[in-house]
């Protein structure tokens, strides 16, 4: 049988030279750690013997909420070579959440922050969970302490290509959280495809080994977890490794790497710094943004002050990444390797993308509907929501990623966006991205949210909350006013309000089901 453990793939790429740094990173108190290529390897071995001497069932859950450190990553890797299945959860999860994430997943094993312990572990124990660890972002913890006198060597279990390997809990904005079930299978195919199609070498670089990569991301999400840590462990690239995102850091590190990955907030606040010049990014071979729409505005802005193009891409926890704009010349799509703003860019090779109407029909180029996908990369299900997730595929293994978006002649994919944040007034689809794409360009405005509400006459009307930029004071009638000038009266929200900001989860997100809660009576 065919190994397709994850870990066993990225073990493979470590360099032959195991001395060399892996992981540069900084204590919560300055100090400098380095970690090897052998420390990745033995750490991750103490851990997972640790868990191997508990005797755990096969495909144990194993869920993780701590705060961002090596050590968290490591932990990662261990459970990946037991075999077992990581379980994220986002550090900004409180109690009730907790509880549920527990009864619902079933863990063996819980692993929190020393400061949670008292009440996670009440709730662990009390659900009959039989193992709690603590792990702090300063090497501390009973985890770590258990683990120390471990072995460091540890024979990594096989697995086959659709045992799993992950469960991430979507962010719930709409009823009850699903655990996406991920696969050593999902994850590995996605990482080998990403590291061709972005590029990843092994040679040159700022020490001459090739690329390096600035992680600045949380890693309970697949943007920083996957993403980030698989791109640069299957390719033996090393991580400049930052516990907390701090835009002058990140600057000052940009001599010394090749790679970035951010969300669109991380951009605007570099932008926001003046250090941030042609001279610093330099050296620096490849920005990516994710997890968010980009604004134009931020992906011209960065172009100008960098002489760097934004390569902006487009992922699920459903599915990891889906879809790319070009590195370098798609050979699939007539050679084309310009990244284009606005755009997600073409779909990853190995990944089928259609966008179609209601009843699943397909769409000529250009028109908007809803974004179906299937491929290597396309998770199992969600955990125990049999008929949620047949609910979610169409025939022909078709995922219904709920994103509302179109595909031009090229190729190029650009997403509307949520099918359910989609306004129906009077009758008439509106999408809001259009016309939050209007309103980000009039003057005085930085950014806007639009939602829709209920209405007595036509069921649901728009509403468009705006933020203003530092020092204006945008007009809500001159706003209207200047969306009447160039869309269609249907899709004029009935309501302009300004606000201080939009609400955000931790990856940047923009919360609307917060903003439809907080102006949904106001046309009661």
């Amino acid at each position: 049988m065919q190994d397709f453990n994850l870990y066993g793939a990225l073990r493979a790429a470590f360099p032959a030279n195991l001395d060399q740094i892996a992981v540069e990173a900084t204590s919560p108190m300055g100090e400098a750690l380095n970690y090897s290529w052998r420390d990745l390897d033995h750490a991750s071995g103490r851990l997972a013997n640790l868990l191997a001497s508990l005797q755990l069932p096969a495909g144990s859950r194993i869920a993780v909420q701590v705060d961002k450190s090596v050590e968290a990553m490591l932990l990662y890797l261990a459970v990946l070579r037991t075999g077992h299945v990581f379980l994220p959860l986002n550090t900004a999860y409180r109690k009730a959440e907790i509880e549920y994430f527990i009864g619902n997943a079933e863990p063996a094993v819980v692993v929190c922050t020393p400061g949670s312990f008292g009440w996670v572990s009440q709730l662990a124990f009390s659900a009959g969970v039989g193992h709690v660890f603590t792990l702090g972002d300063d090497r501390n913890g009973s985890l770590l302490e258990r683990a120390a006198v471990q072995p460091d060597a540890f024979a990594t279990a096989p697995r086959a290509e659709d045992d799993l390997a992950a469960i991430v809990y979507t962010s719930g904005t709409t009823g009850r959280s699903k655990g996406a079930m991920l696969t050593h299978g999902n994850l590995l195919s996605n990482a080998r495809v990403l590291k061709d199609y972005w590029g990843w070498t092994a040679t040159g670089g700022p020490e001459g080994r090739g690329d390096v990569l600035i992680h600045a991301l949380p890693i309970f999400h697949v943007h920083g977890l996957f993403v980030a840590i698989h791109g640069a462990l299957i390719n033996g690239s090393k991580m400049i490794w930052m516990a907390k995102f701090d835009p002058a850091a990140v600057i000052a590190a940009l001599p010394r790497a090749t790679v970035f990955m951010g969300v669109p907030t991380l951009y605007v606040r570099m932008l926001a710094d003046p250090a941030l010049t042609r001279e610093a990014a330099r050296h620096m071979r490849l920005f990516i943004s994710g997890s968010a729409p980009l604004l134009i505005e931020t992906f011209n802005a960065w172009q100008e002050r960098t002489g760097h193009t934004i390569l902006e891409r487009y992922g699920m926890s459903e599915t990891i990444m889906l879809t790319s704009n070009p590195y370098a010349a798609d050979a699939r799509h007539q050679g084309q390797s310009e990244r284009i703003g606005a755009t997600v860019g073409f779909p990853l090779p190995g990944v089928d993308l259609r966008v179609v109407d209601e009843q699943d029909g397909p769409l000529a180029a250009g028109e908007i509907g809803a974004i179906q996908v299937r491929g290597p990369n396309v998770f199992k299900g969600y955990w125990r929501m049999p008929e949620k997730t047949a609910e979610e595929f169409a025939a022909g293994g078709w995922f219904r990623t709920g994103d509302v978006g179109s595909q031009d002649a090229r190729g190029y994919v650009t997403i509307v966006g949520r099918s359910k944040d989609l306004i129906i007034s009077g009758g008439y689809n509106v999408y809001p991205a259009e016309i939050e794409s209007v309103i980000n360009e009039l003057s005085g405005v930085d950014e806007s949210a639009v939602v829709g509400v209920p209405h007595p006459d036509f069921g649901e009307v728009g509403v468009a909350v705006v933020v203003p930029r530092p020092g204006a004071s945008p007009d809500p009638e001159a706003i209207l006013q200047a969306l009447r000038q160039s869309m269609a009266n249907y899709k004029i929200p009935k309501r302009c309000v300004v606000a201080a900001e939009l609400p955000r989860n931790t990856m940047g997100k923009v919360q609307k089901n917060l903003l439809r809660a907080q102006y949904q009576d106001v046309f009661a």
